[in-house]
């Protein structure tokens, strides 16, 4: 089925089933494809850069009280600095990587939005020791989804990706 036309049908079963809704009866068809919760999300932890972010505010901290000047409007920068690195590293935290894989598209967060690759733009997957690597043609590289830097569960998240490789007829390379 073409994208256009899957689309049309979720949106008509999706007015359908509100009607449906609103008269007491159950819904009809798949309602994951209707919420848009269709596919496999595989999330991740980042804590690298926080932990860098961190460093570099205690450090901007220790060398604030190391010059020995306690004027008020330098003390004040210094300990805005400190709290504008933590208060980054807590939000890099807490937004967490990942991965979803629909039935013929893998999407992640990259460069603050969310990317997605379509099947035909994959031209390898690699299953690694650790991580998983989408190979792609296109402008912006390969994708690499690892557990040492991220946290991803890479052992289910290769499963996954080669069933997706399977239905999409995408070569799958195991190291």
């Amino acid at each position: 089925m073409s994208r256009s036309w899957e689309r049309k049908v979720n949106k008509n079963m999706a007015q359908v089933n509100k009607q449906r809704k609103k008269s007491g009866q159950t819904s009809i068809g798949h309602t994951a494809a209707i919420n848009g919760k269709e596919g496999d999300l595989f999330k991740g932890r980042k804590y690298v850069l926080p932990l860098v972010l961190l460093a570099l505010a205690g450090l901007y901290a220790l060398l604030g009280m190391a010059t020995g000047e306690e004027s008020g409007s330098t003390a004040t920068m210094t300990y805005i600095g400190v709290g504008l690195y933590v208060l980054l590293a807590v939000m890099i935290f807490l937004r967490k990587p990942f991965l979803k894989v629909e039935r013929s598209a893998v999407s992640t967060f990259k460069f603050n939005r969310e990317r997605k690759l379509s099947a035909s733009e994959i031209s390898k997957i690699r299953i690694l020791r650790g991580s998983v690597v989408i190979e792609t043609p296109v402008k912006g590289g390969n994708w690499v989804f690892s557990r040492l830097i991220n946290r991803y569960d890479t052992e289910a998240m290769g499963i996954r990706m080669e069933e997706f490789a399977k239905v999409n007829q995408i070569p799958v390379e195991h190291e």
